[in-house]
């Protein structure tokens, strides 16, 4: 076993040892760390055995590192190895037909707004490594008051869809509290205004019928603009950050605001504001007529399953114009955020000039947070590494709007 400890690096990115398969050879450096001090555990093409995972075992690591520029090298060996990742996380084929199909009855929340001490009519559940697990009882009758405990977990914290309502109840109240500095006020509405948005969404992907939908979220979309516009830093609050899944909701909002944000960044007037923030909040609703065994597929898909999924974008296309009060400026949005200036994007493989502004500017949003959210099978990319991974797709993306949108998220590029 190539086992090392030479102190030559600090690497950036956390990976759960659970991740290592044995009987791999890994695709890149492993590093742990010991006395803070980062090590050389594996080296690149070493074999991952019983005997390597019993030393993490008995040192009681339970999570290694790797170099950040390495992430997606490694995701395309956790793709590579599924079959046996999951396996070893207590998946497989049966398993994980049941979880696509469950994940469908449940919304994921942001715990930011259940802190301690707080008092909630609404069960928690978490899901991890594909299972459903309550975790809270709770119900009008018999409230449940939340201790720090509770919420120390590993996976996204989750409510039952009929418990949804009374989630909203009580983000309504917490939204104008008594005595609170107002700056705590603020970050309270803008967490309040995303977990709304996702319900919201949520709700519109299960019948993209709505039309009373569109017309609340024009609603909720002018509240994010407001939001940005009196504090530029709020967009920080606007997204959810971490997950441990992939949700269709909850990426869209994040989509969305990152796109106000960088419209107001470039001084978009208000109503181009408006147009631009409801096309990027629906801009993948096509996906709600995939089926849930595709999107929620770990790992890489076929060829097939590739095609189906990229008719999202002409299948969202369909719905959003069939409702009267959908903005036609919104549509650039819907059908170009896979576009790249190159012409190697799709569904029609426009260049240049070709794409609109919104195109261009939700393109950029939609990469980004999609490097930047976490699942079951693929690390995070850190925010710094998903903009040099962007950055470095030469003529893709517009650069003028790229290097706004690297300025604008500065702090977490920190």
């Amino acid at each position: 076993m190539a086992t090392k400890y030479i102190n030559i690096e600090e690497p950036d990115l956390p990976i759960p040892v659970g991740h290592l398969i044995i009987g791999t050879r890994l695709p890149c450096k492993i590093f742990i760390k010991e006395a803070n001090t980062f090590k050389v555990f594996l080296s690149k093409d070493s074999l991952h055995t019983k005997m390597s995972q019993n030393i993490l075992s008995e040192k009681g690591i339970s999570e290694v590192y790797i170099n950040a520029e390495d992430s997606m090298t490694f995701d395309f060996y956790l793709a590579g190895n599924r079959a046996s990742h999951q396996t070893l996380n207590g998946g497989g084929p049966v398993v994980f037909k049941e979880y696509a199909h469950r994940k469908e009855e449940y919304h994921q929340i942001d715990t930011a707004l259940v802190a301690a001490g707080s008092s909630i009519n609404f069960g928690l559940s978490v899901l991890d490594k594909f299972k459903f697990t309550p975790l809270v009882e709770a119900s009008d009758t018999f409230p449940f008051v939340v201790d720090e405990s509770v919420l120390d977990i590993d996976g996204d914290v989750v409510i039952k869809k009929s418990d949804v309502p009374r989630y909203l109840d009580y983000i309504a109240a917490l939204q104008y509290p008594a005595k609170l500095p107002e700056g705590d006020k603020a970050k309270i509405r803008a967490v309040a205004l995303r977990e709304t948005s996702k319900i919201v969404l949520q709700n519109f992907l299960a019948d993209p019928k709505s039309g009373e939908t569109i017309k609340e979220m024009h609603t909720l979309v002018n509240d994010m603009i407001d939001c940005i516009m009196q504090d530029r830093d709020t967009i920080y609050t606007l997204l959810s950050l971490k997950g441990y899944d992939y949700y269709t909701y909850t990426h869209s909002v994040n989509v969305a605001a990152l796109s106000v944000a960088l419209g107001v960044a470039i001084d978009l007037p208000r109503d181009d504001l408006e147009k631009l923030g409801i096309g990027a909040m629906f801009h993948d609703v096509g996906k709600s007529r995939i089926s849930h065994e595709i999107l929620n597929k770990q790992g890489r898909l076929s060829d097939i399953e590739y095609t189906v999924i990229k008719n999202h974008v002409n299948e969202g296309e369909k719905i959003v114009s069939s409702h009267a009060n959908f903005p036609c400026e919104s549509l650039g949005a819907v059908l170009q955020h896979h576009e790249k200036l190159t012409g190697r994007g799709y569904p029609l493989g426009l260049s240049g000039a070709e794409i609109s502004l919104f195109g261009r500017i939700s393109a950029i949003a939609d990469c980004y947070d999609a490097l930047t959210t976490r699942r079951p099978y693929k690390v995070a990319y850190t925010p710094f590494y998903a903009l040099s991974a962007i950055s470095k797709d030469t003529g893709d993306y517009d650069a003028d709007l790229l290097r706004t949108f690297i300025k604008m998220l500065g702090k977490m590029n920190m």
